[in-house]
């Protein structure tokens, strides 16, 4: 990975660091998550670029069996932390999992603009923050909803665990094979499909986006 890489990682972790301090506990908690999420994606971004090398940089192959794995995994361990640690409580898990999952996306765009930023598009922009943007926070969700109901059933948990982390990479890697196919436009609909019905149903029970509970 290129210094560029790190210079925009610090950029953004201190500009977000720069609220904490401002913010309320809410708040403070989403922007820890946005900046864990980063972290994640800059350590998860080191690993994926060791294994395409050692596939012989086959890009698709990699992205589309490989890279949903070591990605959903790293993006687990933080919210499975906070789960057992510190609060199971969906009202403030599921939010906090989906700021993870948007701090992630945040980083993957910016690397790939830097590699890409003499054809790089407002189209692409937008493809780009609906796409990979929605489909690490669904992700992450799915994993934060899944562990807030299964953490306080012991016997399901070992299970339950690999099972959403499994759904979570299945999703991912589903999104992937779809963008580098003829199906392109299936696989940027997915996600927007996807992420409707989810606010929807947190809304529902009382989980706001913004982390904020109304029960």
């Amino acid at each position: 990975m290129d210094n560029l890489t790190y210079i925009v990682f610090i950029a953004m972790t201190v500009s977000l660091a720069l609220i904490l301090p401002l913010a309320e506990k809410k708040l403070r908690r989403l922007v820890i998550f946005m900046i864990v999420g980063i972290f994640s994606c800059l350590f998860v971004s080191e690993l994926n670029n060791i294994l395409l090398d050692s596939f012989h940089n086959d890009v698709f192959y990699v992205t589309t069996t490989i890279t949903p794995v070591t990605e959903e995994i790293v993006k687990m361990l933080p919210i499975l932390y906070f789960a057992i640690v510190i609060n199971d409580d969906r009202h403030i898990l599921i939010p906090n999992a989906f700021a993870l999952g948007v701090g992630f996306a945040l980083l993957e765009n910016m690397v790939i603009l830097i590699q890409n930023i003499e054809t790089v598009t407002i189209l692409w922009a937008f493809v780009r923050g609906f796409g990979s943007g929605l489909v690490h926070g669904i992700c992450t969700v799915m994993v934060g909803w899944g562990i807030s109901y299964i953490k306080k059933r012991r016997k399901f948990f070992f299970c339950g665990t690999f099972a959403l982390l499994s759904a979570a990479i299945i999703y991912h890697a589903i999104y992937n094979l779809l963008v580098q196919s003829e199906y392109q436009y299936v696989g940027i609909l997915l996600p927007i499909l996807t992420y409707i019905p989810i606010v929807y149903l947190l809304r529902k029970k009382g989980i706001k986006p913004g982390g904020v509970s109304e029960t």
